[in-house]
């Protein structure tokens, strides 16, 4: 990724969302040249000199110091994930020529066994293990059922982790099918949570080969990569069409593993006595027949 454009396009996209109005500021003159603030009137809200300010907006976060992101997350009114992100970009841009090298040849996260004993533990609730690229790194029997269209989708690549984001764009008719209405609404946030990510690990090689294939196939993606949002990916609620059990509104919740930096367990669970609650229990017995046949078949 390059980081100074990255930058410069995410502070901009930030500053042109921002009327005078909003910001509490009088909108003298009828032709303004640009949509939201000037960089004058960034500069001013967060108190910090224009010359300064528009060395930031070019990309350089090199030496900017906490108060200075604190004072431009408030003037640009950023939310919690894009505060994340903006101070993800500075300590990418204050890392020093040693730590960027350490970050290139570090390996990816792996699923430890440990961690796949959690999810096979995890019998009532579908769960599963992703990394922030959307790779799903393991799941138990009951997410695997509910993610099955992932799982079948041509799209899969053969000996790769199931990837939502490829789901989305390159399969987009299933995507549809699987999100019903909400699908826009989650695609959106997919190509948010990928863009937080890159922020967070600009040189991951994987990442960077992942949006680029992206943007070369799906023109919704290129769309949806510009608007530079960010997300993170904490709780919620969920309504899966699944083609076996039909409609299940679920709640998740999202917890990082702390010993396996990027990664984050996903747990789907209903309310109980709820329609949903049923359907999962169908979706247990579905998932049940259909391994022990899968099983069966390949052992003949």
């Amino acid at each position: 990724m390059d980081l100074k454009a990255e930058t410069r396009e995410f502070l901009a996209s930030r500053r042109a969302r921002i009327t005078p109005d909003r910001a509490g500021l009088p909108a003298w003159g009828g032709n303004r040249r640009v949509p939201g603030l000037r960089r004058e009137e960034v500069a001013m809200l967060a108190g910090v000199s224009v010359d300064y300010y528009t060395r930031l907006e070019r990309g350089n976060l090199a030496g900017a110091s906490e108060e200075v992101l604190e004072a431009l997350c408030e003037a640009l009114q950023l939310d919690d994930a894009e505060r994340v992100h903006l101070f993800d970009l500075a300590r990418a841009a204050n890392a020093s020529g040693a730590a960027r090298s350490r970050a290139r040849r570090a390996p990816a996260p792996v699923l430890r066994p440990a961690v796949q004993r959690i999810l096979d533990a995890m019998e009532g609730a579908p769960a599963f293990v992703r990394n922030g690229r959307l790779d799903v790194l393991g799941a138990n029997r009951l997410g695997r059922a509910l993610y099955a269209p992932l799982y079948d989708s041509p799209e899969q690549v053969a000996n790769q982790p199931v990837n939502s984001a490829r789901f989305h764009f390159l399969d987009p008719r299933a995507a549809r099918e699987f999100w019903g209405e909400r699908s826009e609404r989650i695609a959106h946030d997919a190509v948010a949570i990928l863009r937080a990510e890159a922020g967070k690990n600009p040189y991951d090689k994987k990442l960077t080969a992942l949006v680029g294939e992206l943007s070369t196939r799906s023109e919704d993606f290129r769309r949806m990569w510009a608007s530079h949002d960010v997300r993170l990916h904490r709780t919620g609620t969920k309504t899966f069409h699944h083609p076996v059990v039909g409609a299940l509104e679920l709640d998740y919740e999202a917890l990082v593993l702390p010993a396996d930096t990027g990664l984050q367990l996903n747990v789907y669970t209903a309310v109980p006595g709820s329609p949903s609650d049923d359907g999962l229990k169908l979706l247990a017995s579905w998932a049940a027949t259909a391994l022990t046949t899968t099983a069966e078949g390949a052992t003949r």
